[in-house]
Order: C-alpha cells, then structure tokens, then sequence
C-alpha cells in the first residue's frame, strides 16, 4: 500500500511558516522558495525537487500516511511556536522521537506535521554525587546510558532498540524493559517532565509534585500518554550506582506450572533481582540473534514443529562475590547454566529486541503488550498458547515474571496464509481469556487487519476521565489525532 497524500492544508504557507520558526533547512516537506522567473528557468529540477521530497516524507508515512511537513524544532520554544501555529490552523500534529514504537495505535486521521524531538538532544544538567540527571527529550537510551557509565552509573532503562530509542518516546509509551522486575517503572525514577501541552502552553510536572489544578500529577499523567497530551522536551531522573559485577542464571523447566512454582519461591525468597524473565518455549528462537527476513506468509522453525526448548526463567543478579553467591545457594540445582561478560550482555539485548527480532523474521505476525497482575502471569500464557492453536497460530511469549508486564507474538502458519480476521479473532479469543482488569493491547500488525479491529480492545472504565484530561491539555485534538483510545 503506497503511503497517502497529505490533504490540501499541506501547502507551501505551512512549509514557510514552519521555516520561520525553526529554520527552513529543518523543514522538510516543501522545495526552498524560488522568484517566479528562476522557477520557470528550472522547471525541471522543481520538479525533480518535489519528487525527492515527496520520497523523503514517505519515508515518514505512519500505516500509509504521509505527512504534509517533518520539522524538528531546536528548543521548548521553538516547540511552543509549531504548536500554537498548529493549534490555530488546525493542522493535526504526530510527534517522533526514534520511531521505534510509532507503530502502536490506530490508524492516524491525517500527519499535517511530523514534529521530531531529534535535536532536543543536551544534557541540561548532571549531578553525579546527587544521583540526578536532566536531558533532553531526543537523546537516544545508549547515548545518555555511555555518559553515566563514566561515573559508574545508569539508568534502568533497557528499552527495545536502545540506539534508536528517545527519551522522550520512551516515556510517551512508558516503554518499560526487563529491568522495571528489580527497579520499578518509569514512573518511580522519574522526578520531573518538562513539555508543551497541545495549544502550545510551556508546562512542567515533577520537582515539587507540581499539579494542575484539578489535582493530577502531569508527571505522571504524561508518561505513556502516547503523545495526545503535549510534546515531552526534557525529563529529569534519579540514577543508580551499576553494580560491581552481574551474573546471568538460566533456569530450564519442562512445563509452565514449574517454571511459575520457582518463580513464586524466588519471590518469596530474600533475593531481589534485577531482571526475571519467562521465556516460552517457542520465544527462545528468537534470543539467538538472527535477523534473516523469512516470507511474509511462510513460517519454518530453526529445529522443526516439535517443541525443542523449555520453559525457562532467565534471572540477573548484580553485587558483590557474596551476593552472587547466595544466588547459587538459593537457586540451587535450578540452575541450568550462567552467563557473565560479554555474552551476558549479548543475551539481554536480545531479551530487549525480541520485538524486532520477530517482526524481521515474520513481517506479518502480530505482537500484543499485555499488563496482568503477577498471579496471572501464568494464566496468561496458557490463554496465548491455547488462542494462537485455536486460530492456526504459533505463539512466542516473553515477559517480566515478577510484574506482570508481558509481550506475546502470533506467527502466522506457511499452509495457512493469515487474513485480517484471523488476527482480530486471535486478539479478541486472548483478551476474553484473561482475568478482569487486564490489559491487552495490539502494538503491531498487519495494516489490513488494523483497518478491521481496535487495536486497543473495550473502552477503558475511566474512558471519560481521560477525555477530561485531554480536552484541558489538548483543547483542539491536534496531537496524534484518531490513534489513541480519546
């Protein structure tokens, strides 16, 4: 499907507008402006210019939509000022960090600006010794995690695709990794977000538990908002000292209820790891780091249809030679095999990029980010496999064990090529499976089954709770218009 024209709002007056803001060689969407005589002169290279920039802004087409203009501001203000213009014309606005996640959500209605947060790219302050740091909202993770590592230190984030992903897009989707088991969410090393709300108004929230006036945390409000409230600039965080040393244990079961059996005694147990995954057997495919593209509609297993791993909980401790020996005491026999060093590291980008990892070998699988409590854990897993077998599916599920926060993939069969209904009825089968008060959210899939199905499930109970919120922060929608649940 070839991406669709931007509607006629995306004029030249829109490219110049935004030139004046931020400077025309940040503006990509229109040819620089000519005289009228020198554009007749050249009528061939206008047109070759007009072709290439409709090639680039195809480049940054969102499920077949292209955007009228990309434009990537250098500060808050110059943020502020593509707002209000927007705000005022009514243009509908979709900001980007690295656009690793810009696939969840709905279709968009229309791109008229693409604001990318690349250049908001600074450290705006560090304090090792006070353990706080401040940077801009286009640093990418492995740009602000090499600066801390001078001083010993880190952020326990471990988002999907760490050189690409933002800061500011990894709070926009609360895109939380394998280490939120041992530190927590975003929301709780976080101290403080700077943005500009969707009429174009500078605001901060954090600090001093800023609140607006009908008493929510905008911290808090804006992380995973998806980009409907503002436009994050800047944020603020707490660091941690990195441990002396980490090691890796990796715990093979046969089945699922003993996997979840040893899960339960570690939780229970004196020891707090960092990371604790629950790998399925048909994921651990996926963690060996190929990245061959396969057919579309073709699916062939490394090793046949016979399952060929176990269940397994991959765990990583940090501390001292004490503390990793009391892992080796308490997890015992358990213990398959460890892993340190390079490899260790190897392996966790991997559990990180499983994503990208699937989606590179099966272009047509759909994935599904799911929150259930920890009791559920379990539950949900079998809801995956049993749903995915009962719509000629395979399914490779990895998640945080200790949380709850979960990612399943459905890989279509090669004998049987998906259709869009085959993946909404395999979305619709999971989420009636699993216990109230789950969520259970498409993040990727083919485009034509997005067309036919909401990729977010039932309407949230506080649905008009969180339109209250939007209209007073983004009066006229113009913020990722028609992608999110309001």
């Amino acid at each position: 499907m070839s991406p669709a024209v931007a509607p006629e709002q995306e004029t030249k007056s829109l490219h110049r507008d935004l030139g004046e803001i931020v400077g025309q060689r940040h503006v990509l969407g229109g040819a620089p402006e000519r005289r009228k005589a020198e554009r007749r002169k050249d009528k061939r290279k206008n047109q070759k210019e007009r072709k290439t920039f409709a090639a680039q802004l195809a480049n940054y087409a969102i499920d077949g939509i292209m955007p009228g203009a990309v434009v990537s501001p250098a500060n808050e203000k110059e943020v502020a000022a593509i707002l209000q213009l927007a705000c005022e014309n009514d243009y509908c606005v979709v900001p980007q960090g690295g656009g690793t996640k810009q696939n969840i959500g709905a279709i968009p209605e229309r791109i008229d600006i693409l604001l990318r947060t690349d250049r908001l790219n600074k450290v705006l302050h560090y304090d090792a010794g006070d353990l706080t740091l401040s940077v801009g909202a286009g640093m990418t993770i492995a740009e602000v995690q090499a600066g801390l590592a001078k001083n010993s230190q880190f952020l326990p984030l471990d988002p999907n695709l760490p050189q690409q992903a933002t800061i500011g897009g990894v709070l926009a989707t609360n895109a939380n990794g394998p280490m939120r088991s041992g530190f927590g969410s975003l929301r709780d090393y976080c101290i403080g977000i700077n943005f500009v709300t969707g009429d174009g108004k500078i605001a901060k929230g954090g600090g001093k538990v800023v609140k607006n006036v009908a008493g929510y945390d905008l911290m808090k409000l804006m992380i995973g908002s998806m980009g409907t409230l503002g436009v994050i600039t800047s944020a603020n965080f707490k660091v941690f000292p990195l441990p002396k040393q980490t090691c890796t244990f990796i715990l093979d079961f046969p089945d699922l209820a003993s996997a979840m059996a040893q899960r339960d005694r570690i939780i229970s147990s004196p020891l707090a790891p960092m990371c604790m995954e629950l790998v399925s057997p048909r994921a651990h495919e996926y963690l060996a780091g190929r990245s061959e593209v396969r057919d579309p509609d073709h699916y062939a297993p490394q090793r046949g249809m016979k399952r060929a791993e176990n269940y397994s909980l991959i765990i990583r401790a940090g501390g001292s030679d004490a503390v990793l020996a009391r892992y080796r005491k308490e997890l015992g026999e358990a213990i398959s095999r460890e892993m340190s060093s390079a490899d260790e590291a190897k392996l966790w980008q991997h559990l990180s990029d499983f994503e990208k990892a699937i989606t590179t070998r099966h272009r047509n699988c759909m994935l599904m980010n799911m929150g259930v409590t920890t009791s559920a854990v379990r539950a949900a897993y079998e809801a995956a496999e049993q749903s995915a077998v009962e719509h000629n599916l395979l399914s490779a599920c990895i998640g945080r064990a200790a949380t709850g926060s979960l990612i399943f993939a459905f890989v279509p069969l090669g004998v049987d090529p998906p259709n869009a209904m085959q993946f909404a009825n395999v979305a619709s089968s999971l989420r009636s499976r699993l216990s109230k008060g789950s969520v259970a959210i498409v993040v990727r899939c083919p485009l034509e089954t997005k067309e036919r199905f909401d990729v977010w499930g039932s309407s949230a109970n506080d649905a008009d709770l969180m339109r209250g919120v939007r209209e007073a922060m983004d009066p006229k929608r113009i913020l990722n218009r028609g992608r999110f649940i309001v």
